[in-house]
């Protein structure tokens, strides 16, 4: 064999390597779990900007969201998983479906735009949803609450895009003590979690909302800096997710770093390493 044959050789060798590589990613992704990096704080404390997770698609089932979107944007390539797999939806069923329950911090696909958001499930099928003086009711009744001191962060750009956090203590100086308070909210069924507060605003009181059968209430934990359920499509919120859009559920951070980049060693947050998502 010429140098010339075992140089075309080896270059298709490593093209196939590369593609087997890419298949076996998808189908792991698509199947099993799907990394997610917490961009925004809509979330905290449960979630902080910079944390890094694997969602678990098996406890759901899956869906046409199930599949990754594709993304290449320096090959202009962008491929939604809606037209990889849009053949299994349009019914809002699932294979192999799992139910969620109350109280789940679930991975799901925007009903419109398609973007993936994260926030914790709190209203079931049939549930009536109503925030009254930032207190959450749910079928007329308001969940459990009690008071758990303050959360306190520094006042300074966190995550890839460099936004400040807002602050109960407003205005605060970069550099500052930044805090919001914390209580600890219970739902009905048993399950409890950490809620933050920032001030009183429209989202704090809303109307009855009565979740449609095959779909699901979301809010997130920072709930005066989210846009959820409270607000409808149209408006820049996620109203009502329906059960084929979820795509899993978040169970254990792997990773989290409080800096601008990850490989900024030294604002890891170590002891956040393989902690439980509650």
């Amino acid at each position: 064999m010429t140098a010339k044959a075992k140089t075309g050789s080896s270059i298709v060798e490593t093209i196939k390597t590369i593609v087997y590589a890419l298949l076996i990613a998808g189908v792991f992704r698509t199947l099993f779990f799907q990394p997610f990096w917490i961009p925004s704080g809509s979330m905290k404390e449960t979630l902080l900007v910079g944390d890094f997770l694997f969602v678990n698609k098996m406890v759901y089932g899956y869906s046409y969201a199930s599949c990754p979107t594709v993304k290449i944007p320096a090959v202009g390539l962008n491929i939604d998983a809606e037209k990889i797999c849009g053949f299994v939806g349009g019914d809002n069923t699932r294979l192999l479906g799992g139910d969620p329950e109350r109280g789940d911090v679930a991975v799901f696909r925007h009903p419109v735009t398609g973007v993936d958001f994260i926030k914790r499930l709190v209203g079931m099928p049939g549930d009536t949803v109503q925030v009254k003086d930032g207190v959450l009711h749910l079928n007329g009744a308001a969940v459990g609450l009690q008071d758990a001191g303050d959360f306190e962060e520094v006042m300074e750009r966190q995550g890839p895009a460099g936004s400040f956090p807002r602050c109960e203590n407003g205005p605060v100086g970069q550099g500052g003590s930044c805090l919001k308070s914390r209580q600890i909210e219970t739902l009905p069924g048993g399950s409890s979690h950490t809620i933050l507060n920032i001030t009183n605003q429209g989202m704090d009181h809303t109307g009855i909302y009565q979740v449609p059968e095959g779909h699901y209430f979301f809010m997130g934990d920072n709930r005066d800096n989210s846009a959820d359920s409270r607000l409808p499509q149209t408006a820049g919120g996620v109203g009502f997710v329906p059960y084929e859009n979820l795509i899993g559920r978040a169970d254990r951070i792997m990773f989290s770093s409080g800096g601008r980049s990850m490989l900024f060693f030294w604002t890891w947050r170590s002891d956040r390493f393989f902690k439980a998502v509650e």
